[in-house]
């Protein structure tokens, strides 16, 4: 058995929620070992942007700002267990890190 690190980063918290239960339940069906999802802390992007283009008029911003969410899961698995994850559909909103020990 090895122990899979699967980081979940995303933009849209909703997108993450689902991916990181489609994995557990995966884990839940195999019968194995399975650690999170646990929340690793939020990043936010705030960009602060002028609001008339050109020099004239008053000083006016516009503040936008990104969320970046991070989820952790830990999981004993084999290799159909894996075969099973990687076969999850995920959406663009979501980037899936995962990392096997050596």
């Amino acid at each position: 058995m090895a122990k899979a690190t699967i980081k979940l980063i995303s933009t849209s918290h909703a997108d993450i929620d689902t991916i990181a239960n489609q994995i557990k339940s995966i884990a839940k069906m195999a019968e194995i070992t399975c650690k999170g999802p646990i929340p690793l802390p939020r990043k936010r992007i705030v960009q602060a942007v002028r609001r008339a283009p050109s020099g004239t008029g008053s000083h006016t911003y516009e503040k936008w700002e990104m969320r970046i969410h991070k989820r952790l899961l830990q999981i004993d698995g084999n290799e159909q267990a894996f075969r099973q994850i990687m076969r999850i559909p995920v959406p663009d909103s979501v980037k899936i890190e995962i990392s096997l020990p050596e």
